[in-house]
């Protein structure tokens, strides 16, 4: 069973995942993109949105080894697309989720805003965060 990133983060701190598969990325009509993936974190397989913008998608991209060129075009074709939003998905036997080997990512919280856009820090109700995260940076292990 696969259970959400957000519901198993101890607290608000920025924090790295690792074994990243990407299993779909959405393009909408605007600078950012959102990659939905999975995680391997605190034992179990774990599912997360990821924001970021446009250029960050590339580095992933680039990270995916023998699957980098094919996706760098596919992501070129849903660019061209008339429809949006595009999404692109690799959750079958045909497209299966890309592997970024040796990556880390440093992910930070995002949490929902309140009517009047801020959150109360002291409130113990706050609500509890998004699924969603913004990529705080890109980390690749080097073999020596």
């Amino acid at each position: 069973m696969v259970k959400l990133l957000s519901d198993s983060i101890a607290d608000d701190a920025d924090f790295f995942v690792e074994q990243i598969h990407v299993v779909a990325i959405v393009f909408d009509n605007t600078d950012d993109v959102t990659v939905w993936a999975t995680t391997f974190f605190d034992n179990d397989t774990h599912f997360f949105h990821l924001a970021l913008p446009f250029k960050a998608l590339d580095t992933l991209l680039n990270l995916a080894h023998t699957r980098a060129e094919a996706l760098q075009e596919e992501v070129a074709d849903a660019l061209a697309a008339a429809n949006w939003p595009a999404l692109l998905e690799f959750n079958s036997d045909d497209q299966p989720p890309v592997p970024l080997p040796s990556v880390a990512l440093k992910l930070s919280v995002t949490y929902p805003a309140t009517e009047d856009g801020e959150l109360d820090d002291d409130d113990p109700d706050d609500p509890q965060p998004h699924n969603i995260f913004y990529l705080e940076g890109v980390f690749v292990r080097l073999d020596t």
